[in-house]
């Protein structure tokens, strides 16, 4: 693999409550998942996130969540369908009248936290998230943990899918994330990263915490922009990715309002 997209979870403060460093971090990727008031966010962040996003060419994406402030959204919400698909749409919808105030563009939609570990298992949550985005927008594209449900679903509803991997988290044989309670679920230490994601890209394997390695599609990476090293992590990963000979360009091309 030659090239590949760089993406953070940004746009999470909230009123005087600042999360991350999202002006720096914005120099180094190329798309940016802005949260939707939902776990986090707000509308004054949301404007402000998109406008930075949009001057820096950084393609935008919509980080729909549960409605979980305390949990920060990485707690599972027993909703139904129905509030699944209506939790997706209305956040969505709010984010893409903020990127109008903004004057950049929403292109595609990320499921947050617990959300995107329920939509990566359950089928029918997933579907949910894929009728809520044809809903908003037949022209959003997701972008899905490799090896989902969501992935799936998107790809049997004619929807365009990207699929991604993450630099800061660890793997289970199953394909799925390590649980955050447990040993090896975080990997702070942007060398280790960086050197797993070269192999990874070289071999289109992903080694496991519990096995081994397994193969995963990945259209982009993840660099979780909560995280106390975040900015560090970026940077690192970005200038190794570039050492090693791969492109680091968005998924999707930027239109005229993220340049």
């Amino acid at each position: 693999m030659t090239k590949i997209d760089l993406n953070s979870d940004l746009g999470e403060a909230f009123g005087p409550w600042r999360m991350g460093d999202d002006t720096a971090i914005l120099d180094v990727v190329t798309s940016a998942n802005i949260a939707c008031g939902g776990h986090a966010g707000d509308p004054a962040t949301m404007v402000e996130t998109l406008a930075l996003a949009s001057e820096r060419g950084v393609v935008a994406g919509a980080h729909p969540g549960f409605a979980d402030r305390e949990g920060f959204g990485r707690r599972l919400i027993p909703l139904s369908i129905r509030e699944v698909e209506q939790l997706v749409a209305t956040q969505t919808g709010a984010l893409m009248g903020a990127a109008a105030l903004a004057g950049a563009r929403i292109r595609y939609i990320k499921p947050h936290g617990a959300l995107a570990n329920w939509a990566a298992d359950e089928r029918p949550v997933a579907d949910a998230i894929i009728r809520a985005t044809r809903a908003v927008s037949p022209e959003l594209a997701i972008l899905a943990i490799s090896g989902t449900e969501l992935e799936h679903a998107a790809r049997d509803a004619g929807i365009t899918v990207f699929s991604e991997i993450f630099a800061d988290r660890g793997y289970l044989s199953t394909g799925r994330l390590v649980p955050r309670n447990l040993p090896g679920a975080m990997i702070d230490d942007p060398a280790e990263a960086a050197a797993r994601l070269i192999g990874y890209l070289s071999s289109g394997l992903m080694p496991t915490v519990d096995g081994v390695p397994i193969p995963l599609d990945a259209h982009s990476i993840c660099v979780h922009g909560d995280s106390p090293g975040a900015l560090a992590m970026a940077v690192h990963v970005r200038r190794e990715l570039q050492k090693a000979g791969i492109e680091v360009a968005p998924f999707l091309q930027p239109t005229k309002e993220n340049r």
